[in-house]
């Protein structure tokens, strides 16, 4: 249709004004490419709806439901989110199927091009984590059934659209994501329940838990060359062993409790500005310590993996993309946020009296 390398040769009545780059990968410089947008409200639906797969929107969604919301409904979101992901990441990697081609897509978003498209794991996040609010909070909550059956559809549909929008997958690649995701919840929502109360109870869980997160991880790291999929695997199984290892001590502790079975399901509070000026304080000081957690993490553990395995340290870019530094600074820096979600931020809350 005339395009070549992401500009049309004839403007028409397209709008003067471009999508821009929209997002650029920081490790390999690689950006996305310029087009005219027609339709700028949509233009900005999918592209928020495309980061409702990103990390900004994983960083503030679950530690909003377990801090504000549901501390169990949150940290079993999570486990869901980290199996849906892992079987996903690890899936491309062996179906290994190419992005789509360029031209004739016009990709407006290159942070996830070097992974692999099949399944589409945005799809996958898209479809799991509606459908699993919806399974954990009812007949706890009360609310109407049809707030989830409109719930679904929508955030799934719009996840999944954006990321055919932004060029980054073909119609296969997210049905398949929308399939896979149900054969999984299928087979393992069943155990949600034990795997939670784990976590929580048994006196060797937090061992158990970072064995096996990274036995997972050693597994999937030796599929494939380097990629964005092997950090964010990394970043993925980390941020899971640190909210489950967090939770356990939080419970063994008694920080944040949940509430016993009789009093269920629970009753929706008055929003008065007590209550909303505590879940806004909670969200900027738990919010600004996990920044702080993260970036003291990053400085210590790349100068720090570089130094033990003899890799140059003075591009930070290129350092990164060695499995030796990827690997310990995400699991590491992402397993500390994740406990400091669950332990040491919820400590805060308590000592400072807005839990």
């Amino acid at each position: 249709n005339g395009v070549r390398n992401g500009r049309a040769t004839e403007v028409g009545p397209a709008s003067p004004r471009c999508a821009g780059l929209l997002r650029r990968n920081s490790l390999t410089d690689e950006e996305g490419q310029l087009a005219h947008v027609s339709n700028w409200p949509l233009h900005y639906l999918f592209c928020f709806g495309t980061e409702l797969g990103n990390e900004l929107f994983y960083i503030l969604f679950f530690p909003f439901w377990i801090w504000n919301l549901d501390a169990l409904v949150g940290r079993r979101l999570v486990v869901i989110w980290v199996l849906v992901m892992y079987l996903g990441q690890c899936t491309k990697d062996i179906i290994r199927w190419p992005r789509p081609a360029s031209p004739p897509v016009v990709k407006l978003e290159v942070f996830y091009n070097s992974e692999y498209s099949m399944p589409s794991t945005h799809a996958m996040s898209g479809t799991a984590i509606p459908i699993s609010m919806i399974l954990l909070t009812y007949g706890r909550w009360q609310y109407p059934l049809t707030y989830g059956l409109i719930l679904i559809p929508c955030w799934c549909s719009l996840v999944c659209i954006s990321r055919i929008y932004m060029g980054m997958h073909s119609i296969l690649d997210v049905i398949a994501g929308f399939l896979y995701t149900i054969l999984i919840l299928v087979i393992f929502y069943p155990f949600v329940d034990v795997i939670d109360n784990f976590n929580q109870t048994h006196r060797y869980a937090p061992l158990i838990i970072i064995g096996l997160h990274l036995a997972l991880g050693i597994f999937s790291f030796t599929l494939d060359t380097w990629s964005t999929s092997r950090g964010d695997t990394a970043e993925i199984l980390g941020s899971g062993a640190g909210i489950a290892c967090g939770s356990h001590f939080t419970y063994k502790m008694g920080l944040l409790l949940d509430p016993p079975l009789d009093i269920l399901p629970l009753a929706r509070h008055p929003i008065s500005m007590t209550l909303f000026g505590k879940a806004i304080l909670r969200i900027f000081i738990g919010m600004l310590f996990v920044l702080v957690v993260r970036d003291i993490m990053k400085r210590i553990t790349i100068p720090l993996a570089c130094k033990i395995f003899s890799i140059p340290c003075d591009d930070i870019r290129k350092a990164r993309q060695h499995m030796e530094v990827e690997l310990p600074y995400r699991y590491i820096t992402y397993g500390m946020v994740g406990f400091s979600i669950t332990f040491l931020i919820p400590y805060i809350f308590f000592f400072i009296g807005i839990s």
